[in-house]
C-alpha cells in the first residue's frame, strides 16, 4: 500500500531558509562573503512518528515540532550572522533556545489571545449577546494580527526575511511541480502558498471565533483560562483545514476558503532576488538528499563557491505522512 503524499515545507530565518524534510530539516544561510552555508540533522521520532498520521493530534504535534525548529533555525542562522560580524561563531546555550520559545508562546498567547479579550470584555455591559461579544472579539483579534504583521513589515531586517520567505515557498513550488530546482524555474511561481503558516495564523483566528462562540463568558477566570487551554484545541483544527487546503488545491471549495490566507501573505513575503532563490533551492536540495540518504554536502566560510545537496533532482515529490508543519508551506 502507498504512503500518502509527504509535502515538504519551512520557513525564512536570517538571510537564509529552513526546509522541514520527511526524516531531516535543513539549514542554508547565505554569508557575507557571499558563500552559501548548509547543513542538516534527522528530526526526532517524537515528530516523525505514528502519532503524526492521527488526525487532531497531529496539528498539536506539528504545532510544538514547527516552534521548537523554527526557534532553533533563527537562533543557528543568527549565531552565523553573529560570526560574520565578530569573526567567531557562539553556540546559543539550550537554555536560551528553551526561554525564547517559552516567551515567543507566551507573548502570541497575549497579543492575539488575551488582549483581545480584555480589549472587548467591557462591551458585555452594553451588549447584552454573549456570542456578539465573542464575534467582536473575534474581529479585534483578526485586526490585531494583521496590523502586528503589517508593523513589522516595515522593519528592513524583517522585509529581507520575508523575501526568503516567498523564496522558500517559490522553492517548494518547484519541487511539487516535479521541475528542476534552478533559479529560472523557481522563477515562474508565485511568493504565495496556501500551506503557509501566515494563512494559518489567518486560520487560527477565524477558527477561534467560531470555538469561542460555545463559550461561556462567567465567571471571568473561566473565561480567561478559555483563551488559553483551547489554544491547541483551534491549532489542531487549523492545521487540518490547512492540510484539506493544501491537498486539494483544484477544488473550489478549498480555494475559496485558502484566498484569504494567499491574500494576507502579500504582507509576508517579498519578491526574491537571484541570491536569495539560490539558498532556498540549496536549502530543499539539502534536505531531499538527507531524506534520501545521501550526505550532503555541508559548506562553511572557507569553502569554494555555494554548495548544492545533489547535481539532479528527483523525479516526483517524496511520499511519507503528508504532515506539514504551519510555521511554513
Amino acid at each position: 500500500m502507498a504512503e500518502p503524499q509527504f509535502f515538504y515545507g519551512g520557513q525564512a530565518v536570517i538571510e537564509g531558509v529552513m526546509i522541514r524534510g520527511r526524516r531531516h530539516f535543513s539549514l542554508s544561510v547565505r554569508r557575507q562573503s557571499g558563500r552559501i552555508q548548509s547543513s542538516a540533522e534527522p528530526l526526532s521520532q517524537v515528530f516523525s512518528g505514528p502519532v503524526r498520521r492521527v488526525p487532531l493530534l497531529r496539528g498539536i504535534l506539528v504545532l510544538i515540532e514547527t516552534l521548537m525548529l523554527g526557534i532553533k533555525a533563527l537562533n543557528r542562522s543568527a549565531s552565523i550572522a553573529m560570526a560574520d560580524q565578530m569573526g567567531e561563531e557562539h553556540e546559543i546555550p539550550r537554555w536560551m533556545t528553551i526561554m525564547t520559545m517559552a516567551l515567543g508562546f507566551s507573548l502570541g498567547i497575549g497579543l492575539f489571545f488575551l488582549m483581545p479579550l480584555f480589549a472587548t470584555s467591557p462591551l458585555e455591559r452594553v451588549i447584552d449577546s454573549e456570542p456578539l461579544v465573542n464575534l467582536i472579539e473575534g474581529v479585534v483579534r483578526l485586526v490585531v494580527l494583521i496590523a502586528y504583521i503589517a508593523g513589522i513589515g516595515l522593519m528592513k531586517d524583517v522585509r529581507r526575511v520575508f523575501a526568503y520567505h516567498g523564496a522558500e515557498h517559490m522553492a517548494v513550488h518547484t519541487h511539487e511541480a516535479d521541475l528542476p530546482l534552478e533559479v529560472e524555474n523557481v522563477r515562474r511561481f508565485p511568493t504565495a502558498h496556501p500551506r503557509c503558516g501566515t494563512a494559518f495564523l489567518l486560520t487560527v483566528a477565524v477558527v477561534a471565533v467560531v470555538v469561542f462562540a460555545f463559550i461561556p463568558r462567567d465567571p471571568f477566570w473561566w473565561l480567561v483560562t478559555s483563551r488559553i487551554v483551547f489554544v491547541p484545541v483551534i491549532a489542531a483544527i487549523s492545521y487540518e483545514v490547512i492540510r484539506f487546503n493544501g491537498a486539494h488545491l483544484t477544488n473550489p471549495i478549498a480555494r475559496a476558503i485558502g484566498y484569504p490566507g494567499i491574500l494576507l501573505q502579500s504582507l509576508t513575503t517579498r519578491i526574491p532576488d537571484d541570491e536569495q532563490i539560490e539558498v532556498a533551492i540549496d536549502a530543499m536540495k539539502t534536505a531531499l538528499a538527507a531524506d534520501r540518504g545521501e550526505t550532503p554536502q555541508v559548506a562553511d566560510d572557507s569553502d569554494e563557491g555555494s554548495t548544492e545537496a545533489t547535481e539532479g533532482e528527483t523525479a516526483a515529490p517524496a511520499q511519507a505522512d503528508g504532515s506539514q508543519p504551519p510555521g511554513g508551506c
